[in-house]
């Protein structure tokens, strides 16, 4: 008996560094985060690749706020999105593989958030996505963080009405706004997703202090519901 207590102690404690070497804290998986301790960020409009000419708006308008909340100080998507504009620097694609020190003097931005939408669709009850994330750093040009997330948002839970009446009055009234409200869900919580184990930044509580905490694989397969 003794025999396989000792055994089974053996094999925990072997499970166990096993998982320690293995595993990935944030500042073994993002070391240049806190290397280059980027304060200020821009968001460039996401590269849409799919035939969703609206999921582009989208993400693009819930990006910022998990940024704000992990401490950094994020331009304003709008005010970015018009000067972005009115330079003819629109499009995301020009900048993935270019110099970005221009951003740097420009905007006075310490890093440059890209992403890339490579499906965005209506599936079964719900909501399909595929998308990746990268941050650059405008000094190094080096990829501060990535992230890619396949992810999809079940609806088949949501709340009806009990009667054919109330069903009728519930979809001329607002169809249109649920599945608008679907989309920005179904984007608010990619980004969740992805950015929840970015470094925490300067305006942060938790600045310098996360740099153990454990982090998931880079790409995340997840199933979400509303």
């Amino acid at each position: 008996m003794k025999k396989h207590v000792f055994y089974a102690l053996v094999a925990i404690c072997f499970l166990a560094s096993c998982s320690v070497q293995q595993g990935l804290t944030r500042q073994s998986a993002y070391p240049n985060m806190y290397k280059e301790q980027p304060l200020t960020l821009l968001i460039m409009p996401p590269i849409n690749n799919t035939t969703h000419v609206n999921a582009k708006e989208y993400l693009y308008t819930t990006l910022a706020h998990p940024l704000l909340e992990k401490g950094y100080y994020v331009i304003s998507p709008r005010l970015g999105m018009e000067i972005l504009q009115n330079e003819g620097a629109y499009d995301a694609e020009l900048f993935v593989d270019a110099p970005l020190t221009s951003f740097k003097q420009f905007f006075n931005a310490d890093a440059v958030i890209f992403s890339e939408i490579n499906k965005w669709d209506k599936q079964g009850f719900g909501i399909s996505m595929s998308l990746h994330y990268w941050m650059k750093s405008t000094s190094t040009n080096e990829i501060l963080f990535e992230r890619n997330c396949d992810l999809y948002l079940d609806l088949s839970s949501r709340s009806s009405s009990n009667t054919l009446l109330g069903g009728l009055v519930d979809l001329a009234v607002s169809t249109a706004k649920t599945l608008l409200t679907d989309e920005v869900v179904a984007a608010r919580k990619a980004n969740i997703y992805i950015f929840k184990d970015l470094p925490h930044g300067n305006y942060s509580p938790n600045f310098g202090l996360d740099q153990e905490i454990g982090v998931d694989k880079q790409d995340i397969t997840i199933t979400l519901h509303q």
